[in-house]
């Protein structure tokens, strides 16, 4: 099978397309042969050095995909041959065939497109286990999304409106803030030229927001905590401003508040299987009935790999970027 690898750590010109052995089946997985696979800011962390796999899983990226499947081990009873599905995976989505746990994998949602589907996985699993599971997000309460333009923040608008939330998000430039108003958001933070702790609290009557899902990490510490209302939930999900940032705690004990941090890859197989049975029962009648969809920015050839990346690492991109083989 093609599948696009790394040849050392390094910029994006250390992807390209090999020919590999094709993955063997164990009893309790899935062998699906790939529509899509979505490409995610690990994955460019990993072709830098900073994210090495899991043990026993593919050195080759990707951590999420669709596609029918081809093969199941003589465990499985859900899936059949020719079924089309998306998965969850903790690498090797960056090839013609991947292998998955059967709990790791899901249905497509009914009128999603097969290539597209593969937007949803990664995303989907993310914004509900850290939004509902760790943040707690009920209806009625205020969420700061930041990133509302990424491929976790389309889904996060959609999924926290979904819920009755009110939604705020950052993104920059007014196109980007307008399209992520069409997604839901009832307000949308310029984040090139506006204080986004001052305009949660201008929308919030000086409340603040009951959750905030982070992906910027250490240089935004300190105003997502001064942007708490009192028991709000700060839930850290990536570091792209920094692996370190300073905590005022007195402000943190001021709003009875709560930092945790989370990662989704490192899970054990018991906890993926959880988090992917709730979504699937709790989001994916979203994307059914058209109150979500997936927001897919580009689909971009295997062979052309390093131009995707570099597209994800350029803040282009709205929405999602697919690989197709």
């Amino acid at each position: 099978m093609r599948a696009v690898t790394i040849s050392g750590p390094g910029p994006s010109g250390k992807l390209s397309l090999s020919s590999l052995n094709h993955p063997n089946t164990g009893q309790s997985d899935v062998l699906i042969e790939v529509a899509a696979a979505g490409v995610n800011r690990a994955d460019l962390l990993q072709r830098a050095g900073y994210y090495p796999p899991p043990p026993n899983a593919p050195d080759w990226p990707g951590l999420e995909i669709s596609g029918t499947v081809k093969r199941v081990g003589r465990g499985v009873s859900r899936w059949r041959v020719g079924d089309q599905v998306v998965a969850l995976l903790e690498g090797g989505g960056y090839a013609e065939l991947a292998v998955v746990r059967e709990t790791q994998v899901l249905p497509v949602p009914d009128g999603i497109d097969l290539v597209d589907a593969a937007a949803l996985p990664e995303a989907a699993c993310t914004v509900w286990n850290n939004l509902v599971d760790v943040g707690r997000l009920r209806a009625g309460e205020w969420v700061l999304v930041h990133g509302g333009s990424g491929g976790i923040g389309t889904i996060a608008i959609q999924v926290a409106k979904a819920l009755g939330a009110h939604v705020v998000t950052t993104a920059g430039g007014p196109e980007r803030t307008a399209r992520c108003a069409e997604l839901g958001a009832d307000v949308v933070v310029d984040h090139r030229t506006q204080d986004f702790t001052q305009e949660v609290l201008r929308a919030t009557d000086g409340r603040g927001a009951d959750v905030v899902l982070d992906l910027l990490g250490g240089g935004a510490l300190d105003a997502n905590v001064r942007t708490l209302a009192r028991g709000g939930r700060l839930v850290v999900i990536g570091m792209q401003q920094g692996r370190r940032g300073e905590l005022d705690l007195s402000a943190l004990l001021a709003r009875r508040g709560t930092v945790t941090g989370t990662l989704l890859r490192s899970r054990p197989p018991e906890e993926k299987a959880r988090i992917v049975a709730d979504t699937e029962q709790h989001v994916w009648p979203l994307f059914a009935d058209g109150r979500a969809r997936p927001v897919v920015h580009a689909r971009i050839p295997f062979a052309e790999a390093q131009s995707a990346h570099d597209l994800l690492e350029s803040g282009e991109a709205f929405g999602k970027v697919l690989l197709t083989p």
